[in-house]
């Protein structure tokens, strides 16, 4: 059941002290007047003759029902103090009033906040208490009330484990939650990393692409541009749909941050279909590219098509960039049962075209970013120098899971 913050409840279970305290003079009050009661001729609960109640008999009752108001502290050492002045009462044949009720109370708080092996402790001293009060020759009636007695003091007993183990198995359930809390958290914020590096990965794509094409068309427009103005004039025509075209990818990626990924989910993005256009654009930036294609096209799974697209992206700019003004290019995609190659080689030598290029020559973002797409679809990517001059870069995206 659960308290409202701020009722009366709430607040004795912040300050239990006073609760007990409240409840422990309670008890007292209860035990002086049924002691009373007793002596006067009016005993209420089948006792014998006992002693006549005096000072002491007083003090004892006040000291057992004084254990009561500190009991969540210590419960089993007062328990075991609170039988004492019991048994005493018992051997001195004084009445004890209603103090069997600091036991059970004792009992019930050791069984609900203490462990099992403890709570059987005190289910022990509580035996070995009455059992002591019997032998004094405490007269506590027959073997109906003796049985009475223990059958309350075990459902007092199992009431105080039944509350342990509800409030233990609520505390696992809060730490529980608090964990998938923990691990839905850091799940979250590894998913955003990720996303935040999907998208640095398409945007180094887009930029350095379309950035490189139109550095290379704004180099060829200022060369020609005293002599062939009409060729300068297409250069930055190309330049500026080169310009729009950037302009628009980059607002479909960017998107995914202004609209947690819904935006920019539904906008279209490039794939294999769209190589015939890349490589056009490659060839008015002037790079020799041509494509070939094999094998039966297929339906390719919308993550390797996008990789695949950004391999040929990434590897035609860096040939362009770093091939040479004389260089060819040759992109190659062959569609087989179960896998998807993608090749692209070129045969220049490097911008000064005096050396070979060694395999680390182009190991920048770019390709590195590739490196990370295709190990992401369990891939197998070459990068190096070709066989025979120029370089290479040669992918294999596994399609197994793309027909289940």
């Amino acid at each position: 059941m659960r308290t409202t913050p701020g009722s009366p409840r709430a607040w004795l279970r912040a300050h239990p002290l006073i609760g007990d305290s409240a409840l422990a003079l309670l008890i007292t009050a209860l035990s002086a007047a049924t002691v009373v009661v007793n002596a006067a001729g009016a005993p209420t609960a089948g006792y014998g003759p006992t002693r006549s109640p005096d000072a002491l008999s007083l003090v004892l009752i006040t000291l057992t029902c004084a254990a009561v108001a500190p009991r969540r502290r210590w419960p089993l050492v007062l328990l075991c103090l609170a039988e004492l002045p019991q048994v005493a009462l018992a051997a001195l044949d004084y009445d004890a009033g209603l103090t069997g009720l600091v036991s059970l109370i004792l009992l019930y708080t050791v069984a609900a906040y203490r462990g099992l092996a403890l709570s059987l402790v005190a289910a022990a001293v509580v035996s070995l208490s009455h059992l002591t009060s019997m032998l004094l020759g405490a007269d506590t009636g027959g073997w109906g009330q003796q049985t009475f007695v223990v059958v309350v003091a075990l459902t007092v007993w199992v009431v105080g484990r039944s509350i342990r183990l509800r409030r233990a198995y609520l505390a696992e359930l809060v730490d529980r939650a608090e964990r998938l809390e923990r691990a839905r958290e850091s799940d979250t914020r590894a998913a955003r990393a990720e996303e935040r590096s999907r998208i640095a990965r398409e945007l180094h794509d887009v930029v350095a692409h379309h950035v490189s094409v139109m550095t290379v068309q704004a180099a060829a427009a200022r060369k020609v541009l005293d002599t062939r103005p009409e060729a300068a004039k297409d250069a930055l025509v190309a330049i500026e749909e080169m310009g729009r075209t950037a302009m628009r990818e980059m607002r479909g990626i960017v998107g995914v941050l202004r609209t947690d990924g819904e935006a920019g989910e539904r906008a279209p993005q490039p794939g294999m279909g769209d190589l015939p256009g890349l490589v056009d654009q490659m060839r008015e930036a002037g790079l020799r590219a041509q494509l070939w294609v094999e094998g039966e096209r297929q339906v390719l799974p919308p993550g390797i098509d996008l990789a695949a697209y950004r391999l040929v992206q990434e590897a035609l700019t860096n040939s362009l960039r770093h091939a040479g003004p004389a260089a060819r290019a040759w992109v190659t995609v062959r569609h087989d049962p179960g896998e998807l190659l993608v090749r692209v080689e070129d045969d220049g030598t490097g911008v000064n075209g005096t050396s070979p290029r060694g395999p680390d020559d182009r190991q920048g973002h770019g390709l590195v970013g590739i490196r990370e797409r295709v190990s992401l679809y369990g891939g197998i990517l070459r990068i190096g120098p070709r066989q025979g001059g120029g370089f290479e870069v040669r992918a294999r995206f596994p399609l197994k899971d793309s027909h289940t």
